[in-house]
């Protein structure tokens, strides 16, 4: 029987284009609503509130999809939720208007992209480490968008940004009309239920590095931008280093295939965080130098991409069967909800307190914490089983 053709391109268009809007949206709007003159403090309400989403919405989708087996059909109309819902923005420049606005927009959009990563896994079954080829386009559409963005802001204003962000949003459903469902696969063994899943000291660990990870980001993906232009930089400067940080996120995605089953989880890990704590302590005391802050936009291949794609195997091969869903879900809620929320809110506060400086230090202390966490409830010993490994795929692509 010929193996059935893996939709590589359809799938890896759904994440080039909705991490483009990514690349649109993160590093510039909070630059965008500082022209609307909201403080430091109101910049990170307002930009944490996806992740306050983020802490219950993606258990909930989740939760849903799995009992309604409506994936697709979910990933389809939040998506063009989030679309009309950011279109409002057009209309409105107070806080309370922008709050509303982003509480809406973000209850669709935190949504999507846990379910599509269930049914990417789902397609590609016994071959998790291909994760990472798929997910490389989603690097490339942050690139391209967040590289021309810098240079048209530059030259026709901020309010540019709503446009392109709209075109993105645009080029997201359109293209989750192509992403197919995945074949349902029978599990070989029972699985066990996700309460004695989440009971394990790894899964317990992992989850709360992630949460410390992505508190150690917090500063940086809000207030980054803002960061580099106080210290002189131009908005192509600005965005030629968040490009810088994403093709090390490349490089790294791309040889995961090797790297994950050699080094394991744990050292994988390990060398992510403590990449971390050197970062962003360096980028906030070295925010003048461009010799400070191209090394450390590199060290993003480590901070970013080699932590997520390890994490995000890791909760593939923890949470499998019908716990799927919501194991990917918890991911999300936990890392970049409940982690990007105090991380926002915290460098918000760090920022209008006592600087930018100051705030990228926390920043560096989350990640200390991270550190520590793996290093006492991750093994030397776990590693990618050999029957579990990724590997290239043995199914053909599809033309």
């Amino acid at each position: 029987m010929q193996a059935q053709a893996f939709p590589y391109w359809r799938i890896s268009a759904y994440y080039f284009f909705y991490f483009a809007f990514v690349g649109g949206f993160s590093p510039y709007f909070g630059l965008y609503l500082q022209s609307l003159s909201f403080s430091a403090w109101d910049i990170g309400v307002l930009m944490s509130l996806m992740q306050l989403m983020r802490l219950f919405g993606p258990y909930l989708w989740g939760t849903l999809a799995d009992r309604l087996n409506e994936r697709l059909r979910i990933v389809r109309i939040t998506s063009a939720l989030t679309l009309v819902a950011f279109s409002l923005f057009f209309f409105v420049n107070s806080f309370a208007a922008v709050f509303a606005v982003l509480a809406v927009l973000s209850v669709f959009w935190v949504a999507s992209l846990p379910l599509v990563e269930t049914l990417t896994f789902d397609h590609l079954r016994g071959n998790p480490g291909r994760y990472s080829r798929i997910r490389i386009w989603g690097s490339v559409g942050f690139i391209v968008v967040v590289l021309i963005v810098g240079g048209l802001l530059d030259r026709f204003g901020l309010r540019l940004l709503l446009w392109v962000d709209v075109l993105l949003l645009v080029g997201i459903v359109l293209s989750t009309l192509v992403v197919p469902e995945a074949r349902h696969v029978p599990e070989c063994a029972e699985q066990p239920p996700i309460g004695k899943i989440l009971a394990q000291p790894r899964v317990r660990g992992l989850l709360v590095a992630c949460f410390a990870m992505t508190a150690a980001h917090g500063a940086f993906n809000i207030f980054y931008s803002i960061f580099l232009t106080e210290h002189g930089h131009s908005k192509s400067v600005t965005g030629a280093l968040w490009t810088l940080g994403v093709l090390a996120e490349i490089v790294v995605f791309y040889y995961m295939t090797t790297l994950l089953p050699r080094f394991g989880l744990r050292r994988l890990l390990l060398a992510s965080f403590a990449a971390a704590v050197v970062r962003f302590a360096a980028i906030g005391v070295g925010g003048d130098s461009l010799a400070v802050l191209i090394p450390m936009q590199l060290m993003h291949g480590l901070t970013f991409g080699a932590f997520h794609a390890v994490a995000i195997a890791a909760i593939n091969r923890w949470f499998a069967g019908s716990t799927r869903a919501r194991g990917q879900a918890l991911y999300s809620s936990v890392s970049f909800g409940a982690g990007g929320l105090v991380g926002g809110l915290a460098s918000g506060w760090a920022w209008d307190a006592l600087g930018g400086a100051a705030a990228f230090v926390l920043s560096s202390l989350y990640a200390l914490i991270g550190l520590v966490i793996v290093a006492l409830t991750l093994r030397d010993d776990e590693e990618m089983p050999a029957a579990e490994a990724p590997t290239e795929a043995a199914e053909p692509l599809e033309g």
